[in-house]
Formats: structure tokens, sequence, C-alpha cells
């Protein structure tokens, strides 16, 4: 094993200090963060521009499938929302409510995992809190359990390929996205399982909440609740909101269970590695686009109204090759695991990956999405591949830890829209769902360990 270097482990602390610092104060964007702050220590530390160049040419080799992808991803699914693809389930689970309470969480759950298949927070939020919260304050509901209930339904789903979690830890460990995907699809089904379970519960708790409001006359029973009008409602607004390209939509009845079709089949041609992701989305668009709209004018149009999501995430992806480049290439990331190895109790190194994936919840609340696994992430493989642990288990455990506490971060912008959109406050969020968020997540990880995702040293 190398000796560490003083200089490049005090260089790469100093570098992933002062980035993780401009990421949790928001004093600067992603981008910025992760391109100036990396490029100026390394030539503070003596590096020529010439090594800067092989560094960034280094990381953006490992991004570029990756960055791909999550453009034509956005845009396959911008695309298939902007046909209503979600909308009719969504609909029908509404009515299936019937509104009582425990359906209602039920639904609640069920919904949010539908909504979430296109990855994106804020779609997830803006198509399901509208639509939901009229039936909870019909029935006297907590808006915070509404927005509980969507959270941790959003975080199962956001492991997807072409979701940001997942992207982000598939680009620094330098994974396929769906390699690192498929051995999470078995703790999905039993995430969604347990949602439901834990759905039936919360609406036991929160039946007897209103019950007991009752009897002490804060509050009146709720008549029967108007269902049908309240999915009614939720249609129309859909239909509200793509007035202006609905006209020009190809609108026959057939089109939509061939937008079924196509998406599901190109999940189908990914999952199956007949396709990469990156190919996959790009056929995907290229296909949903004629099968939707009227002309190329039209076609273009859509493009670009969802442009700047998907360029959004790709020049965050495209930033971090630039930070993680400098930090593998230059040396300074494995100077700083050889150092930390050399402190670290020798029990827990091998375990590391997991006792911070234990932890990956509280971390949201100290760290941003792209903090957390363009900064810890690495040192954390570093340092546990040192004990030959798999990067992708590694990549696993600090996914699986985290992602379930996505939106009780303040640092998740869906989290500020889903918090407006039903009209909360976050201390009263944090107060009512966190613990219940974070135990989730120890579970899920829990039925990883069973499933043999990762595994105990």
């Amino acid at each position: 094993m190398d000796e560490p270097s003083t200089l490049l482990t005090l260089g790469g602390l100093g570098i992933i200090a002062v980035t993780v610092g401009l990421l949790m104060w928001n004093k600067v964007s992603p981008v910025v963060a992760m391109v100036v702050t990396p490029i100026l220590g390394a030539l503070l530390m003596g590096f020529a521009v010439a090594d800067v160049v092989d560094f960034f040419n280094s990381g953006v080799s490992q991004v570029m499938n990756v960055t791909v992808m999550f453009i034509f991803a956005i845009l396959f699914f911008g695309i298939l929302t902007d046909a209503g693809l979600f909308d009719p389930v969504v609909r029908a689970l509404i009515l299936a409510t019937r509104g009582k309470v425990v359906l209602v969480t039920v639904g609640t759950a069920l919904i949010g995992v539908v909504a979430h298949i296109d990855g994106a927070g804020a779609t997830t939020f803006l198509l399901t809190v509208p639509a939901l919260l009229p039936l909870y304050r019909a029935l006297n509901m907590s808006r915070y359990l509404l927005l509980l209930l969507l959270a941790i339904s959003a975080g199962i789903v956001n492991m997807i390929p072409w979701g940001g979690p997942l992207g982000r830890a598939a680009t620094v460990q330098g994974i396929d996205p769906v390699e690192l995907y498929r051995p999470l699809i078995p703790l999905q089904v039993v995430g969604v399982l347990i949602i439901v379970a834990l759905a039936v519960l919360l609406g036991i708790r929160e039946t007897r909440r209103i019950n007991k409001r009752v009897a002490a006359g804060e509050i009146e029973m709720a008549a029967e609740v108007d269902v049908r009008g309240i999915a009614d409602a939720f249609s129309q607004r859909q239909q509200a909101e793509r007035a202006d390209i609905v006209e020009r939509m190809n609108s026959a009845r057939w089109i939509y269970w061939a937008n079924v079709v196509l998406a599901v089949g190109i999940i189908a041609l990914m999952l199956g590695d007949v396709l990469p992701p990156h190919l996959a989305f790009m056929i995907g668009v290229a296909l949903a686009l004629p099968l939707n709209f009227k002309g190329s004018n039209l076609q273009m149009e859509r493009i670009r109204a969802h442009a700047p999501n998907a360029l959004m995430m790709g020049a965050v992806i495209l930033a971090a090759s630039v930070f993680l480049g400098v930090l593998n290439s230059s040396g300074m990331l494995e100077s700083v695991a050889l150092s930390a190895l050399a402190i670290l109790p020798e029990a827990l190194g091998p375990n590391l990956h997991i006792a911070m994936g234990a932890l990956g919840v509280p971390m949201d609340l100290l760290t941003s999405t792209d903090a957390y696994y363009f900064s810890v992430l690495p040192l954390v493989d570093a340092t546990a591949s040192q004990f030959g642990v798999p990067g992708m288990e590694i990549a696993h455990a600090m996914l699986i830890g985290n992602i379930i506490g996505t939106f009780v971060s303040p640092f998740s912008p869906a989290l500020w829209l889903a918090l407006g959109l039903a009209g909360a406050n976050l201390g009263e969020h944090l107060r009512y769902s966190f613990f219940i968020v974070w135990g989730f997540s120890i579970v899920m990880m829990g039925a990883a360990l069973l499933l043999g995702i990762i595994s105990f040293a």
C-alpha cells in the first residue's frame, strides 16, 4: 500500500471542504463550485495547466454517457407527461380511495410511486399535491401526512437510473447506471410493500387523531366527500395546464396506449441490456415526438420547453467531471483515503459504507445532494475499497441510506415547491416526518442486507 502524501491529503481535503461549504451555504451554483474550486486548488498545489486539462479529460470521459442519458431521459418523460401518460392512473387511484382515511393514505403512497416514475421531484409534487390536498382537507387529515407519504414514495422510486441520486452515484463510481440499478429492483418492490403497510398504520393513527378532535369538539365529522368531483377537478386542471398544446397534439385514442407501449418498451430495452441507456432514451425521444406532436415546429417547441431541466442536470454532471477528475487523477483522493485508514478503527473500515449509509438521512440535512454524492461518496469509496469492498456495494449502501431522505432535506428545491403547494412549513414537516423517514431508511438498509445487495464484512 502506498504512503499518503501530506500535500495531496491537505489539498484534497481543502478542495472537498470548500466545495461542500459553497454547496451547503448556497453561495454559488453547483457548476461554479465543482469547476472553479478544484481547478484553483490544483493550480495552487503546483499542478500545471496541462495537468488540469488531463484531469478534466479523464473525468469527462467517465461521465459523458451518463450526461447524455440524463438529457434525453428528462426530454422523454417530459414529452410523455405532456401527453398525459400518468393522468388516468392518478385519477383512478383518487376514485379508489372512496373518501376513507386509510384508503386515502394507501392511495397517496401509490400515487406518489406512479407520479415519480419520471424521476423529477418538481413534476411529482405539481401533479400530486394539488390533486390530493382537497381530499385531505375534506377529511380533516393533516397536510404533513400527505407530504410524508409522497416523500417516502418518491424516495423509493428515485432509485431509477434516470433519477438524480443514482445518476450521481453512477458518475462517481464509473458504473453504468442500469448496471447499478438492476440489483435495486427487488428492493424497490419491497419498499413499495413496506410503504403500503406504513400507509395503513398511519391511516389508522390519523383516524384516531381525527376522532379525538371530533370528540373534543375541535372539528366536525366530515360529511360524505365528493371524491368524483375531486377527481374531475384534477382532470380539468391537467387539461388546463396543457391547453396551449392540447389542440395541436395528435389526440387519437390509440395514441395513449402507443405511449404506454413506447415507455414500457424503452425501459425494457434498457434494463434488458439490449440498448445502452443513453441510446435507448435518444430513440425514445425520436419516436415520442412525432407520435404526439404534429410538425417539426411543435416538436422543437416541446424540446425547448423541457430543455432547461435537461441541461441543468447535464451541466451539473459535466461540472462534477472536473471535480472528480482533479481529485482522482491527481492522486489527492487516494492520499486522503490512505490518511483516513491510519486513524479509523480497524473494525469500522470494511463497514464504513454501511455506517455512512445508516446516517444518510441526517446527512441530507447537513449536505446537499451534490455534496453527498460528489464529495462524501468518493471519500467513503476510496477508504472502504482499500478493504476490498466492491465499488457497487459502496454505492448501493450510500444510496439506499440516503435516498429516502431526499424530500425532507432543505437542500431539495422540489421540497420547497411541495411545501408551498401544501401551505406547509419546513419546521413542522421535519418534526412530523424526519424520524419516520429515517426509520424507513434503516428498514430499507435492513432489507438490502437480507437481499444480499449490501453485506457486513
